[in-house]
């Protein structure tokens, strides 16, 4: 008889732990809930998890000044979706991460809007294999003294980005940086200087996302001093349209001679120093400066090859722009007749019709290329020894901009020939 009560007590023990415990289906050995007014219990959990452990936030505001995770791995953060689990960073007494994440492995977060810090909203530094789904980073009024970034990953491997949606960063809504194997996806970006950004990354796809009334839509950038170059970029199947917002770029680190102080309201896609990228199937329509652009780091600074290194090239190579639906609007924006660069593309179309009187179209072409080639640092001779390849159907779809001879303008002679720039 003793035995079995010791046996009874036994099995009961093991089904309430069962039910105390992780759902069996969760793949977490740990799990966690919280609820709106508990965020002294959640800033602790987050400093002293453990590997294989999933925080569940339940619906509701929470208030915070800083979350941070660090050195674990396998770790789901999941609230219950972006319409109902808010976390809110607007009492931040300094302009640092409302959330850092920093040295994780295997790292999921999903199902919230997290908004209003000081500084970027999501930053996570050397990961892999990271998940970001159906999270919205989203500062309610665009402005300068908004963080810099809405969704950060930068040097992680295996970035996943889905269902995410941006809104009022001073620089990137959604930007990767110095990363590999990228793919962001069905995500939307709005009302931030840049709506995506891939920065001095490789072997990244970005698909099936819109990015609407930003400064610029999308960008692709290597830029100078950092760790690895970028490259082996392709996005299509996008929506990049109506990105002719004002640009709000903070003075300082976001709006120095490389950064995306330089976008010029109007700009669908930007591509800027880097090389193996491709832009295809995608709509771009209503970006009232420049479809798309491509552009020399010389556009920016003109000490550019001074920087050069195995790190580092400033002239764009191997770019592929083909099968897009591309329509611009019949004026420039308003905001672009104030920037420096998009009165530099005001500039380009009327020597463009100067030096091309009897243009059929009075428009800047729609992509507009700087046309400062590996031939400055070489003395080199050929057309196009960058393999830049426009394959784009309609009128009006292309200008070299002819940017190495703006110094002297009697030699300032930008061209409408895409003939050499022609690829099958």
């Amino acid at each position: 008889m003793k035995k079995l009560t010791w046996m009874a007590v036994l099995l009961s023990a093991l089904v309430l732990g069962c039910k105390q415990g992780p759902r069996h289906d969760s793949g977490y050995i740990t799990q966690l809930s919280f609820g709106p007014g508990e965020e002294a219990k959640i800033e602790e959990a987050f400093l002293s998890l453990t590997d294989s452990t999933e925080v569940v936030l339940k619906a509701g505001t929470y208030n915070f000044e800083t979350l941070s995770i660090a050195q674990v791995k396998h770790i789901s953060i999941r609230g219950e979706g972006s319409g109902k689990t808010i976390l809110d960073f607007k009492n931040q007494k300094q302009g640092g991460e409302g959330i850092r994440v920093t040295d994780v492995r295997n790292f999921k977060i999903s199902g919230m809007l997290i908004q209003n810090s000081k500084g970027d909203l999501l930053k996570i530094n050397k990961g892999n294999d990271i998940e970001i789904m159906d999270l919205h980073a989203v500062w309610n009024t665009p402005d300068s003294s908004n963080g810099g970034y809405g969704i950060y990953p930068v040097l992680c491997n295996n970035v996943l980005i889905e269902n995410c949606y941006a809104q009022g960063a001073s620089d990137a809504g959604i930007y990767v940086g110095q990363s590999n194997a990228i793919i962001v996806r069905n995500s939307k970006a709005s009302q931030n200087v840049a709506g995506c950004e891939i920065e001095n990354s490789t072997d990244a796809e970005v698909y099936g996302n819109e990015f609407y009334n930003n400064t610029a839509g999308f960008l692709v950038f290597d830029l100078p001093d950092l760790s690895q170059r970028g490259g082996r970029v392709k996005a299509y199947n996008n929506k990049i349209y109506g990105n002719n917002y004002r640009n709000f770029a903070k003075s300082g680190s976001f709006g120095t001679s490389w950064g995306v102080g330089n976008a010029a309201p109007g700009s669908g896609v930007i591509i800027l120093a880097t090389s193996d990228v491709q832009i295809y199937d995608n709509e771009i329509v209503d970006n009232n400066t420049s479809a798309i652009m491509i552009a020399s780091g010389f556009s920016v600074d003109e000490k550019a090859a001074e920087k050069i290194n195995e790190k580092y090239f400033p002239i764009p190579k191997k770019i592929k722009v083909y099968g897009n639906t591309i329509r611009m609007g019949s004026s420039f924006p308003e905001p672009a007749r104030v920037h420096h660069i998009g009165q530099l593309v005001i500039a380009t179309e009327s020597q463009l019709n100067k030096v091309e009187p009897n243009r059929a179209y009075k428009r800047i072409p729609a992509i507009l290329y700087d046309g400062v080639t590996s031939n400055v640092l070489n003395q080199g001779i050929a057309p196009n020894p960058d393999e830049i390849c426009i394959k784009q159907p309609g009128e009006n779809m292309f200008v070299r901009a002819d940017f190495g001879n703006l110094s002297t303008p009697a030699a300032w002679k930008p061209s409408s020939d895409s003939k050499p720039f022609a690829c099958e």
